[in-house]
């Protein structure tokens, strides 16, 4: 299902000037169709095969960013305040991270975990076929709720999601039930809430 809606302000942004979107994806067909949508809406696109380099790479990416930003502070003539310099470490470093749930070597959500603990504020997207599954594991492993598309889904369905960021924004309200799952542990009737939140934030595009 495609969703047309309204085209936000920051859509037109990332129209204009591209978005930096990583994706880890083991069946190179797939990763290939997802490179090319997205660069043709002018992207730029890094590919990895497995979870093993796909955390090579965000980490390579994480350290030249903190490194530009270290320099830019030292060369500034004013010394940036505690809270200042917290939040020029905690930009993200991609505008989305696209994970494969299942691959080899490091499955998906290994790797969300690994890269959310360098910087809480990426916004992960999981390409899973099993949602429920995934939303279950998010909630347990991850102790929140990322973004999820049930695979197969198409190549508007892929554009639409990664170029609509107030589905991340919107994260936050739900996940303010995730804090209230008691020992994160959600019961049948609670990830059915859940899953139906995350439905509605994502605009029913792929489940």
């Amino acid at each position: 299902m495609v969703y047309k809606g309204a085209i936000s302000i920051n859509r037109i942004r990332y129209l204009l000037e591209g978005m930096r979107i990583l994706i880890a994806e083991d069946e190179y067909p797939i990763a290939l169709s997802y490179k090319r949508a997205l660069e043709k809406n002018k992207h730029d696109v890094l590919l990895t095969p497995n979870g093993e380099e796909c955390i090579k790479t965000y980490t390579v990416h994480y350290l030249t960013q903190l490194s530009q930003t270290n320099r830019s502070r030292t060369s500034s003539s004013s010394e940036p305040s505690a809270q200042q310099q917290q939040q020029q470490q905690q930009l993200p470093v991609f505008d989305a991270i696209i994970l494969d749930y299942k691959m080899p070597k490091k499955n998906g959500m290994e790797v969300a975990k690994e890269i959310l603990d360098f910087n809480p504020h990426e916004r992960i997207i999981f390409a899973s076929a099993y949602v429920k599954e995934t939303l279950v594991d998010s909630v347990k492993d991850l102790k929140r709720i990322v973004e999820l598309m049930q695979k197969p889904f198409d190549a508007q369905a892929l554009i639409d999601t990664v170029e609509d960021k107030s589905i991340y924004e919107s994260l936050d309200a739900l996940n303010i039930n995730v804090k209230k799952i008691k020992d994160l542990e959600p019961t049948h009737g609670q990830i059915s809430e859940l899953l139906e939140g995350l439905r509605d934030i994502m605009k029913g595009r792929t489940f």
